[in-house]
């Protein structure tokens, strides 16, 4: 047999790099039985993302559970906060290194984090009552809020308007909604605060920015006002908790798990004909008997087609929303899945748990 033009000398083989916008094929052994027929059975992989493996573990910054986990605006870092107050950074891509571990930005656990849109701030709260804004390029705390009176369970932000001004909203067990003024220069007071009634478990906005979507221990969740300051409606549906709340890329759907282990996707586009305006209602995520305020999100390299959340059964769940149909049950997590996110460009999930770790894993892409 000859070599292929320009083979070295030996006929050696020379790794060619690889192109990150090339997915490459990988080839595995699945098989090294005696049997001559089936030894050394190699199958080739597609691979479907630039990561370096098809799944890598994130692992070694903390000592307790993760209760949040997300990807930066452009994927290529990812964020992390857990129970034992420590807010860790890593590289999405190889070398996934853990490139920063912020153990001084809060006094209690963070329950959850948000990278900013358009400044490099994290934003994080805390069961210490307060919101932090931390710049990323010092690693200090730049401003610290005594936001609410109880614990601080979720945040969002959004662009107001055309101004380029950054709102970042929180919800706590203190049965409010507030608004800040996000960037290292906003007030010491809140743009704007809603009475719930009852502890607030997750919080997003609306694509317009006008409203907040806020999920409580009434089972309902409530449609805030900015401008009127004021509630303006109520979803309805859930038989228990709603644990968080998560915006579709359109804009036009709203994800909420519950502690009765249904997930709802509502309609929430202004004339929708949905009864109760809900969309589809999604099983198989056990939401399991330690009230753990579990994070979905809606996958965005193909515009919202699929969903996920994690559960107690220590698996990740990925539906197809227009089906309702489980495409994936995603498992290799030794405690229950707090939080998952998908990358912003590739077929990519992550997902955190219990067990102080975090998983990166590509999955095929939709098909459209």
């Amino acid at each position: 047999m000859s070599k292929r033009p320009g083979s070295p000398p030996g006929g050696a083989l020379i790794k060619r790099a690889r192109s990150s916008a090339e997915p490459e094929e990988q080839q595995m052994i699945i098989s090294q039985s005696n049997d001559e027929r089936n030894q050394a059975l190699i199958r080739t992989v597609k691979r479907t993302s630039s990561l370096e493996a098809p799944i890598i573990s994130l692992s070694g910054s903390h000592s307790a559970e993760i209760l949040s986990c997300r990807f930066d605006p452009s994927g290529q870092n990812i964020a992390a906060c857990s129970a034992d107050r420590g807010i860790s950074l890593w590289r999405t891509y190889p070398p996934n290194t853990n490139y920063g571990l912020l153990n001084t930005i809060h006094k209690a656990p963070t329950l959850d984090l948000q990278w900013s849109l358009f400044s490099p701030l994290l934003y994080s709260v805390s069961a210490d009552h307060t919101l932090a804004y931390t710049d990323l390029a010092t690693g200090t705390r730049v401003r610290r809020l005594r936001a609410h009176r109880e614990v601080i369970n979720s945040l969002d932000r959004t662009l107001a308007g055309g101004a380029g001004v950054e709102l970042v909203a929180t919800g706590s067990d203190d049965g409010t909604v507030r608004v800040w003024e996000g960037g290292d220069e906003g007030g010491k007071e809140p743009v704007a605060i809603f009475e719930v009634g009852c502890p607030v478990t997750g919080v997003c906005w609306s694509a317009d920015g006008a409203n907040i979507y806020a999920s409580a221990l009434d089972n309902d969740i409530h449609v805030l006002d900015l401008r009127k300051q004021e509630q303006v409606s109520v979803l309805t549906g859930h038989t228990d908790t709603p644990t968080s709340v998560s915006l579709s890329p359109s804009g036009t759907h709203l994800l909420s798990p519950s502690f009765s282990s249904q997930t709802i996707i509502h309609d929430v586009r202004p004339f929708s004909t949905a009864p109760n305006r809900i969309h589809r209602v999604l099983s198989g995520a056990p939401a399991g008997f330690e009230n753990t305020l579990l994070k979905g999100a809606w996958s965005k390299e193909d515009g919202g087609r699929r969903v996920a959340v994690g559960g107690a059964d220590r698996t990740v769940t990925i539906w197809d929303v227009e089906s309702s149909k489980v495409q994936y049950k995603l498992p290799g997590h030794k405690g229950t899945v707090t939080a998952v996110d998908f990358h912003p460009k590739e077929p990519i999930i992550l997902t955190a748990s219990k067990d102080g770790t975090m998983l990166l894993g590509e999955i095929e892409p939709s098909v459209i």
